[in-house]
């Protein structure tokens, strides 16, 4: 079996994580662009742990701006297996209030700016998305959740926005329309991009507020916001800290294929395929290029 590595993607607020061991802040250069930090190497009772600050230390990057074929490529190529999401959202249901952590499934993608796959000219791929999370390592999450006492929901819709801009009042109760749970502008196209790499992903959103749909709650203010992010992120240590400690040290398949998912994707016959674009892909698609040569 394969070694489990954690990777972790800190949101809003989350930069850093005190109860790592042996840490040290390394630079993973990807040939698709430049990270949005370094990653941090660190263990955690001898599992492997990488971490990622999505907005860079200081939140010093927008969303929309966000590399994100770089981090999950240097995710990968840190030895990532299993990657967690952790990330401040709005609530578009009155049940999910500020403070509550929710364990995502399903996601609506809205986004319209950033670079969606690895893949393209000179070498095609179709992943599936049906189901974009994977159940065992939000099994796992869900345990380490019940395990600190933190109230979380598992299964929800998570519609995902472009920003940088909150939504207007229109769009927030269109989504509510749709049956969308939060809200949020960075799990596209992260999970996308996690599924063609082959890594487990799965995300844990921390409602911030209620977005702007709520007739108590008119307008998102980020002072407010911040205020909760701040014991929102006091959690996610717990909870993180206990997910390291009960995860898997050998990683099992996934029960719906993450781990293997370019192994019926690959449309492009092999010579017909771009080297440049191949050489590019040695890390996300390494497994599968290397059985198809």
């Amino acid at each position: 079996m394969t070694r489990t590595v954690l990777g972790i993607v800190g949101g809003s607020g989350l930069y850093d994580i005190p109860a790592l061991k042996n840490v040290h802040w390394e630079d993973v250069r990807s040939p698709w662009g430049a990270p949005s930090d370094q990653i941090l190497f660190a263990q955690l009772d001898g599992l492997p742990i990488r971490f990622l600050p999505r907005h860079g230390r200081g939140h010093k990057v927008p969303p929309s701006a966000i590399d994100f074929r770089a981090n999950i490529d240097a995710l990968k190529r840190a030895g990532v297996t299993d990657l967690v999401s952790v990330s401040a959202c709005g609530s578009l249901k009155e049940e999910l209030p500020p403070g509550h952590f929710v364990l995502v499934d399903q996601f609506i993608d809205r986004t319209f700016a950033r670079s969606k796959s690895f893949f393209g000219p000179g070498c095609v791929a179709h992943v599936s998305m049906a189901d974009p999370v994977s159940p065992a390592l939000v099994d796992l999450i869900e345990a380490a959740a019940k395990a600190q006492r933190i109230a979380y929901t598992r299964g929800a819709t998570y519609l995902v926005m472009e920003g940088p801009q909150f939504s207007t009042r229109a769009e927030s109760n269109l989504y509510r329309s749709w049956g969308c749970d939060v809200i949020g502008m960075t799990n596209m196209p992260e999970a996308k991009l996690a599924r063609e790499a082959e890594i487990c992903y799965a995300t844990v959103a921390m409602v911030t507020d209620y977005d702007c749909w709520h007739s108590d709650h008119a307008e998102v203010d980020v002072a407010a916001i911040i205020k909760v992010l701040h014991a929102n992120v006091d959690r996610a240590h717990g909870l993180i800290e206990q997910l390291a400690r009960d995860f898997p040290r050998e990683h099992p398949p996934c029960p719906i294929g993450s781990d293997r998912a370019l192994d019926v994707a690959i449309i492009t016959p092999h010579e017909a395929r771009d080297p440049a674009l191949l050489a590019k892909l040695d890390a996300v698609a390494g497994r599968v290029l290397q059985k198809q040569a």
